[in-house]
């Protein structure tokens, strides 16, 4: 699916929801002026343009629901949505943030009866919850049959050139209603010639699984190999997890008997999904607003320290007070990350070099930053621009991240989320000065990726606050 296509998608739900919240509002505005207080119709026409409550509640509370549906994930997987999950999540949501405008506006209202505040409250989750849902059962039906009759539908790699990938093929290709998998080709784990030539392409080998999908912008990879190759799963998984895929694979009766096969489509095939999100999707959207505001709120409240810092690396040798270069960041894509210089100028002319305790390389006051954590400072700047977050595995230069992959290729994994000013393995480790040493803090970057959660982050967070202070970092 292209990228303009999801981004057309969200919009329409974004632009319904938005219509819907601000009707609600009016009619329920409405509701209490007429019925609830007993407003009289021509005061209450003349009045209403004038109302400072129903102005700033017309442009406050679509706003508010558009804030509670991107934080609880619903524009995330637009594509993927279902009728029945899409009915409970919106009555969900609409209740929750009735509940949340009760309390916030409307409780220390003026009533006559306490019956009064039932009546608003379900008139509101009624009237919203209405004009929220039908619109979005439009769409999401609409889509749904887009990618049963494959109008529309996911791009799909299919691992393997056996017989068993040759009947998974002829299995999605006779279903009388598609699942939206649409495979674009195939790759072999030995590069050997497959009956599946005559209908879909060869794309190469598991050695340049990454690329591939890169370049033919694959969604999903279903991994269809024989048991006599299933050794090469971890190679697999590890390269696939590194990527922005859905990973599926057709499950053997054990995995049946054992409930891992989960339905999720009447009109697909049976499998196994192997990917999971490292967060669940409102943990995610917490995460992200959580480092823009911080990384905001720490550019203006930290200016003072910036130019502390800035004068005396300028004091304390010749060159440039910032430096930047090239790391790899989420699903391995370079971007420019900043620092406050704190080497001489020309310290890796001979080429990339880690620094050592004591490093020649590193100014006095270059070593006093890196104690204290200072020198990463500037990275807010790369948070608020969405190339970093707060918190997540240290990115690494690309010279390096080709060192360690030779001898620890599950590195790849840590691409499936942004790097982070500060991490586990930071927080655990320190500076790594060797590959050994960053092979060795790899094993705690592994932990937190598996162990992800709005609380460890808070947790990593505190303990480096209390580095920074305490001056302990290695």
């Amino acid at each position: 699916m292209k990228q303009k296509d999801y981004k057309k998608q969200v919009l329409k739900y974004t632009i319904s929801d938005y219509i819907a919240a601000a009707i609600s509002w009016t009619v329920f505005f409405s509701f209490r002026k007429l019925l609830i207080e007993n407003t009289h119709i021509f005061s209450f026409v003349n009045d209403t343009l004038k109302d400072s409550s129903f102005i700033k509640g017309i442009i406050i509370i679509p706003l508010f629901w558009l804030l509670l549906y991107y934080i609880a994930g619903e524009y995330h997987n637009i594509f993927r949505k279902s009728r029945l999950q899409e009915l409970g999540r919106t009555i969900f949501i609409s209740t929750l943030g009735v509940i949340l405008i009760f309390f916030i506006l409307i409780l220390d209202d003026t009533i006559i009866s306490y019956k009064n505040y039932y009546q608003s409250f379900f008139f509101l989750l009624g009237i919203h919850f209405s004009l929220t849902y039908f619109p979005r059962l439009y769409f999401t039906t609409s889509t749904i049959h887009k990618l049963q009759d494959n109008i529309i539908g996911f791009p799909t790699l299919l691992i393997g050139g056996s017989d068993k990938a040759m009947q998974l093929y002829r299995d999605l290709q006779n279903k009388p209603k598609s699942p939206g998998t649409q495979i674009v080709g195939y790759i072999t784990i030995n590069g050997n010639n497959s009956e599946l030539n005559k209908y879909i392409p060869s794309l190469g080998t598991i050695d340049n699984l990454m690329e591939t999908i890169n370049n033919k912008k694959i969604e999903e990879i279903i991994i269809a190999i024989e048991p006599s190759e299933r050794e090469e799963i971890q190679n697999i998984l590890v390269k696939a997890k590194a990527t922005n895929v859905i990973i599926k694979a057709i499950p053997g009766l054990l995995d049946i008997l054992s409930g891992s096969v989960k339905m999720s489509s009447l009109f697909g095939v049976p499998l196994i999904e192997l990917s999971h999100e490292a967060m669940p999707a409102w943990q995610v959207n917490v995460k992200r607003i959580t480092d823009v505001i911080v990384s905001f709120i720490a550019l203006i409240i930290l200016s003072p320290v910036y130019a502390f810092l800035a004068i005396n690396v300028k004091l304390s040798s010749k060159g440039p007070v910032f430096y930047s270069h090239y790391r790899l960041g989420r699903f391995g894509k370079p971007f420019k990350i900043y620092k406050f210089r704190s080497m001489y100028i020309d310290a890796e002319k001979d080429g990339p070099a880690l620094s050592s305790k004591n490093d020649p390389r590193i100014t006095s006051f270059g070593k006093f930053m890196r104690k204290m954590r200072l020198d990463e400072i500037p990275q807010f700047y790369n948070v608020l621009i969405g190339d970093m977050s707060l918190v997540g595995p240290r990115p690494e230069r690309q010279y390096f991240v080709e060192k360690i992959i030779e001898r620890a290729p599950h590195y790849l994994m840590l691409f499936k989320v942004r790097p982070g000013i500060t991490s586990w393995g930071q927080v655990k480790f320190g500076y790594a000065e060797n590959v050994d040493e960053m092979i060795e803090r790899l094993k705690f970057d592994i932990i937190y990726l598996e162990n992800m959660s709005l609380y460890v982050d808070l947790k990593i967070l505190i303990y480096t606050i209390k580095t920074v202070f305490e001056g302990s970092g290695k």
